[in-house]
């Protein structure tokens, strides 16, 4: 056990609870190393969590306060707790992609809409990978599954104009970036850049799942074999070739640029009570 896993984290989910040779764990690691990186502490942070690998992993893991979520919901939950945290008190979720971009879409917009002070970051196998390994939102064009064995054949988020990241910006997010695990120092600097921002962040990571992608598309659980199968499929934003499955980087930053949802919600109550103080006055 390292450093950073003596300081932040539960020893008994450590090294993963996940399968073996899974990515999510690089993606936990950068999300302490960016914690770290900012000089915050346990007591800083309230880390919240929801169904699905990404859940299961991350649940309990994070030794000072968190809570979990029902499939999807996690953000609702995040924005009460928003309101009756302080403002300095930072706030993480580690959601799944049918947390993000299926069942939780709608709340995730919201969340957009209002700019909660949150930070998510999307853990990706590219589908529901927890029950079986059926394609999902995210799954590529013509990936093998459970439920596509001739290839995935619907539009997904990340592809033909329609980039749920796109979707979150219009919604009103005001820091979006997308990584693969193999990013490293990248990542974590995007990770960094979402949790200074006051308002809605998220960042999107695709990682390898040995057990249902790499066997079913790959035809092996050889986690070395998944992993450069997302590496060579993926590139930073304005280096992306013809067969570029994920432009990474940051892709979109209007870092404190809006009202934030608490701050906006204590000052309109505070107007209503110095407006009623006033009334009963006069």
């Amino acid at each position: 056990m390292d450093y950073l896993s003596k300081k932040y984290l539960r020893p008994r989910k450590i090294p993963s609870s996940a399968c073996s040779g899974c990515g999510l764990g690089m993606n936990h690691k950068a999300v302490i190393q960016a914690v770290y990186e900012l000089g915050l502490e346990v007591d800083d942070i309230v880390w919240g969590t929801s169904i699905g690998c990404a859940g299961r992993q991350t649940f309990g893991t994070w030794k000072g306060d968190g809570f979990a979520g029902t499939h999807g919901r996690v953000y609702a939950i995040a924005r009460g707790l928003r309101l009756a945290l302080p403002p300095e008190k930072k706030i993480i979720l580690t959601v799944g992609d049918g947390d993000a971009f299926g069942i939780g879409l709608l709340h995730l917009i919201h969340a957009a809409r209002s700019n909660a002070d949150l930070t998510i970051i999307v853990n990706d196998n590219l589908g529901y990978m927890s029950t079986g390994g059926q394609y999902g939102w995210t799954t590529p064009h013509g990936t093998k599954s459970d439920s596509s064995p001739y290839g995935m054949y619907e539009h997904n988020m990340v592809s033909d104009g329609m980039d749920v990241l796109g979707v979150l910006k219009n919604a009103g997010a005001t820091f979006l970036a997308r990584h693969v695990s193999m990013d490293g120092p990248r990542a974590v600097e995007s990770i960094k850049k979402g949790i200074a921002n006051r308002g809605l962040s998220l960042i999107h990571i695709v990682y390898p799942c040995p057990t249902n992608v790499g066997s079913r598309e790959l035809g092996t659980r050889d986690a070395v074999t998944i992993y450069n199968w997302i590496k060579n499929q993926a590139a930073p934003i304005g280096q992306e070739r013809s067969d570029t499955l994920w432009a990474t980087g940051v892709y979109h930053d209007a870092s404190n640029s809006r009202p934030e949802f608490s701050e906006s919600i204590h000052q309109h109550v505070g107007r209503i009570r110095r407006q009623r103080l006033y009334e009963n006055k006069i």
